[in-house]
C-alpha cells in the first residue's frame, strides 16, 4: 500500500484512532501548510 499524499486523504487519516496513521495524516497536512507558506526544508 502506497502513503497517499492529498489533503483530503490526510485529514480523514488524522481522525483515525490508530496513531500511526493519524500521524502520518498530521505528517502530511504539516509539511502542506509548510509548502505552502513557502518555507521548503
Amino acid at each position: 500500500m502506497s502513503v497517499k499524499t492529498d489533503l483530503a486523504t490526510a485529514r480523514r487519516m488524522m481522525k483515525s484512532p490508530n496513531k500511526k496513521t493519524a500521524r502520518r495524516g498530521l505528517k502530511v497536512v504539516k509539511e502542506a501548510k509548510r509548502i505552502r507558506r513557502g518555507l521548503k526544508k
